[in-house]
């Protein structure tokens, strides 16, 4: 696994008109390096993340090595050849497609996020400009720090209270006002909130944390020394 780019081929694949992955410390190096083997990338839209709930909406032709000023968590296009990428090292990375609509999104999910609705805003989001249903959403999770290494104090449980009505089911409690949360639970339970089916989320259940081999993890260093880089893609044309 070392060394290699994370897929999960029950999510989405070519076949589905889409490319995804989820990066590890080692690769992808340059997200741009995409493009030299693959024809089906036309340009890599990278964005400053600031842990909210703002989302970048691409709706029309990206150019190569254009820029987005301000800070967005959630990227989402129904342009092919436009790869969606955001950078994590313990927060985690949400991918959506929707093969009806032929529309894709990536969603950078922290706490903050996580708890400030993101994945119901962005699922809402693209049903509005983009006419998705939640039925037709296939959602793949990847590498987050995980709960055995998650612990959060009170202000962060109190903003989980008051956002989030099953919050029990997500944290396993270890002392006062201290708990253990399940941030993969979390994002998963709040897009079936949202209308999408269980058995249409797929889940890479791998601590970030526990694994310093094949990821960074702000928890486990106490710095940002790196970060990994996941992305999704509309191929140009659908395969049959």
């Amino acid at each position: 696994m070392a060394g290699a780019l994370i897929t999960v081929p029950a999510f989405a694949g070519r076949r589905d008109g889409v490319r995804h992955f989820f990066g590890t410390r080692h690769e992808p190096r340059d997200v741009g390096s995409l493009a030299s083997d693959d024809e089906s990338v036309r340009c890599v839209v990278s964005v400053t993340q600031v842990h909210g709930t703002d989302a970048l909406v691409l709706d029309r032709p990206v150019r190569d090595g254009e820029t987005f000023a301000g800070g967005w968590d959630a990227l989402l296009t129904n342009q092919a050849g436009v790869v969606l990428t955001i950078r994590t090292a313990d927060c985690l990375p949400m991918l959506v497609h929707d093969p009806v609509r032929h529309v894709v999104a990536a969603l950078h999910v922290g706490w903050r996020g996580a708890v400030a609705g993101i994945v119901s805003k962005t699922l809402s989001l693209l049903h509005h400009r983009f006419g998705s249903m939640p039925e037709s959403f296939q959602i793949g999770i990847g590498p987050s720090v995980g709960p055995c290494c998650y612990e959060v104090d009170e202000p962060v449980l109190s903003r989980l209270r008051a956002g989030f009505r099953d919050w029990r089911s997500v944290v396993e409690e270890t002392g006062p006002n201290k708990a253990m949360l399940d941030l993969h639970a979390l994002v998963r339970r709040q897009a079936q909130a949202a209308g999408v089916d269980g058995e249409r989320i797929q889940s890479v259940r791998v601590c970030t944390a526990c694994h310093p081999d094949l990821f960074y993890s702000y928890r486990r260093e106490g710095t940002v020394k790196g970060t990994m880089i996941s992305g999704i893609v509309l191929t140009r044309r659908r395969s049959r």
